[in-house]
């Protein structure tokens, strides 16, 4: 057998087809390869391949009845031939359409899951923000749109902190009432208290917290001689959704120079070096700082691009989904581009919706001998004619988005100028970055332009 072989075989066999990873490990380990170099070009931590691995091994070494493990796994394998079963079972599920084979489906409205065989990596970002955690007190910028995967990135970041030992907190600032963004002593109590909460540290505010020298000051004191001191491994603080802190200046002109400072302290004094700050969001930042007072011209900046051509096939495959030619995958990017969530959603639907009727048809025509119309090929030509419309399987997306417009009659009279001329200088450049926040808007040099041609077409008709 080859590896190829192997795998057939085992995702024939077995109750749930293998993992992105699973694959991956086998087909590196067939290799010979280590298990660093397999995390490195995975861009997973290695003691998460490691523990993927041993479980791949028990579980072959059932299937298989025999002891199987990573220095026999090729000798054992590579001298057997398929058997006639096998060579049968291969084609029996190779021969069925992707919509009658088991693939675990979610449906992607959310973080893709550490496990999940759906995350597609967008080289060098996870390379670059795994090295950056590991340097002394780094600040890591992620910034990208809604729906783009800012938070299933951030959920491997954190997993590869804890893999190094590190402790993780994550704030996610649209937990956060909206009482404590309009009064910085409680925002910032309210911000020691979190993250304290999360490190398992008693709440000592009241022993560290002083109106004589300032609420900052007082945060200052609470982190390096209270949390940072009691907490002996580096701490990965993730601050999530910080654009929503861009709605209340004041705020902003406080908050963000306190965390710069905090950046520099690590220049100066040991204990700050422990301090590893992540902050995503999802536009520019629009109020105006000192640029020597802002920390978004420091520590390393990444944002998240559309999916390629082929990163959408190797999506496609994981779907199952026989797109071999361009053909498909260029009709879906002409309307959605490469936005993750959008291009996700549809493979989701192609292969998931209509599957059991689908299933019935196909076992149907094919006890008949023809050939079966009804393909997912077939299907995405309708699925893309029904896209933009409240028909079409991102209705619940494009509504929201609307609603969002219509609460704010000033940012929906910006987009309908972007759809109409795209013409920038007409349009406050804070409403702008609104937008561009929501995913509605690239910017294209001096002009705006809607960011897919769903969008484009949908809202072109729903807002006249």
């Amino acid at each position: 057998m080859i590896i190829d072989d192997v795998i057939l075989v085992l995702n024939a066999i077995l109750p749930k087809p293998l993992t992105r990873l699973q694959e991956l490990i086998l087909r590196q380990a067939w290799e010979g390869k280590t298990y660093t170099t397999i995390a490195q070009e995975a861009y997973y931590g290695p003691e998460r391949v490691r523990k993927v691995a041993a479980d791949l091994w028990i579980l072959l070494s059932q299937v298989l009845n025999e002891s199987i493990n990573k220095s026999n796994f090729r000798k054992i394998l590579e001298s057997r031939e398929l058997t006639l079963a096998q060579q049968q079972l291969i084609w029996q599920t190779s021969s069925q359409p992707s919509l009658n084979r088991k693939i675990p489906l979610e449906f992607p409205d959310g973080p893709l899951s550490l496990s999940s065989r759906f995350y597609i990596s967008r080289p060098p970002i996870e390379e670059l923000a795994f090295t950056e955690i590991m340097e002394p007190g780094s600040v890591l910028r992620i910034k990208a749109p809604q729906k783009m995967g800012k938070s299933s990135l951030l959920l491997r970041i954190i997993a590869y902190a804890n893999e190094l030992n590190y402790r993780s907190v994550t704030l996610d600032f649209n937990q956060a009432e909206e009482s404590l963004f309009i009064d910085l002593n409680k925002f910032l109590r309210w911000f020691c208290a979190n993250v304290g909460h999360a490190l398992d540290l008693e709440s000592q505010l009241e022993n560290y917290w002083d109106e004589d020298i300032g609420s900052k000051v007082s945060c200052t004191i609470y982190f390096q001689n209270y949390i940072l001191e009691r907490i002996q491994e580096p701490i990965v603080l993730v601050l999530n959704e910080v654009n929503r802190i861009f709605e209340y200046p004041e705020l902003a002109k406080e908050f963000f120079p306190m965390l710069r400072v905090w950046y520099e302290e690590a220049r100066k004094i040991e204990i700050w070096q422990k301090l590893r700050l992540i902050v995503a969001y999802s536009t520019e930042i629009y109020v105006p700082l000192n640029l020597n007072q802002s920390p978004f011209n420091i520590g390393l900046p990444l944002s998240l691009p559309y999916l390629t051509h082929e990163q959408i096939k190797e999506l496609a495959e994981c779907y199952q989904l026989d797109w071999a030619g361009d053909s498909e995958i260029q009709q879906l990017m002409a309307m959605v581009g490469g936005h993750p969530y959008l291009v996700q959603l549809a493979m989701y639907h192609l292969v998931s919706v209509s599957s059991a009727a689908f299933c019935n048809i196909y076992t149907s025509i094919s006890q008949l001998g023809l050939e079966c119309p009804l393909t997912p090929k077939a299907q995405l030509q309708e699925l893309l004619q029904q896209a933009p419309t409240n028909a079409g399987i991102y209705k619940n997306h494009l509504r929201r988005l609307l609603f969002s417009l219509n609460q704010y009659p000033q940012l929906k009279a910006a987009f309908q100028q972007v759809i109409k001329t795209g013409d920038s200088g007409k349009i406050d450049s804070t409403l702008a970055y609104k937008l561009d926040s929501m995913g509605l808007i690239t910017f294209n040099g001096d002009q705006l332009e809607p960011s897919c041609e769903l969008y484009r077409r949908y809202f072109q008709e729903e807002l006249q």
